[in-house]
């Protein structure tokens, strides 16, 4: 049994490394400059140990204003998404013939760059000097006035960014849901039809509780891509977010190492330390609810 046991531990190793080297190492390490007040990078020197650089981020209105736009993210793609996916997949899986090309179609823009998408985002939504933009147009066809988007109100912002970043999820959930709707059990649905159970009924007694350990994981997975949204911002701002009030938590961390403020690792680490315990929080709180309303 111990030879058993070693051996399995020898299979591990490699993976126990890679995982001690890239990612304990690197947050215990995170974790230390977060405290260390002054730190300079050059010198590798700092003058005190403290809670200053949190105190300082909390404080910074350009991080009050990164967290703000990240939780209206957050809050707005994820269910959004999920439940457009959803509905999206329920109704791929009831097309049988050309069901593997629409899931090719729907799959694209997944594979496709982010920049690219957010370039054709910026062509729908920018005012120019030629054009105001075809989301503008279609707005002008029920007789409102321009509005720029990328350039303009905040919400009109908020409302491309959230948009954008919706259109790039989706894909990839729909794909996943539907092959988990593919995998249900069709014995279920024919009892289900045979004591006169509504769609409805099936749907919600049947087919959510069979996909809902493939939802928790969307659920999961889209929180955590959600709050480490960054190249979504810079595809459609440009990279000074701070100025377009568009920036995010980790689009403020780069800023706080290599942006027009950078220089500053002890206030990027404090503020990395602060976005892994609001994805912590928010993950356990998603682990407790799944305990009940998850079948496995």
């Amino acid at each position: 049994m111990e030879k058993k046991s070693l051996k399995g531990w020898l299979y591990l190793l490699p993976a126990l490394l890679f995982l001690g080297v890239f990612l304990v190492y690197p947050l215990v390490d995170v974790f230390i400059y977060s405290f260390e007040e002054g730190y300079n990078s050059a010198s590798q020197t700092f003058f005190g140990v403290g809670l200053y650089n949190y105190q300082y981020v909390l404080r910074d209105p350009y991080f009050l204003q990164a967290l703000k736009n990240t939780f209206i993210l957050v809050a707005v793609t994820v269910p959004l998404s999920t439940g457009l996916s959803l509905l999206i997949s329920v109704g791929l899986s009831s097309i049988q013939g050309l069901r593997n090309l629409f899931q090719t179609v729907y799959f694209l823009p997944y594979v496709t760059n982010t920049l690219a998408v957010g370039l054709v985002f910026m062509i729908l939504f920018k005012q120019t000097p030629y054009t105001d933009g075809l989301a503008n147009l279609i707005i002008g066809l029920f007789g409102a006035g321009p509005i720029d988007f990328i350039g303009g109100p905040y919400w009109a912002k908020m409302l491309v960014l959230c948009l954008y970043t919706v259109w790039v999820v989706m894909p990839f959930k729909i794909l996943v849901l539907t092959s988990a709707l593919a995998s249900v059990n069709q014995d279920y649905y024919n009892a289900a039809r045979v004591d006169g159970a509504s769609r409805w009924r099936i749907f919600s007694r049947i087919t959510l509780p069979m996909i809902s350990p493939t939802l928790f994981y969307l659920i999961i997975t889209g929180f955590i891509g959600a709050f480490k949204a960054y190249s979504d911002a810079v595809a459609l701002f440009g990279t000074d977010l701070n100025a377009s009030e568009m920036n995010t938590i980790v689009g403020y961390i780069y800023d706080m190492l290599y942006g027009n403020s950078g220089g500053y690792p002890s206030y990027a680490s404090a503020a990395a330390i602060l976005l892994f315990a609001i994805v912590l929080t928010i993950t356990v709180i998603n682990l407790l609810v799944s305990r009940k309303h998850v079948h496995y």
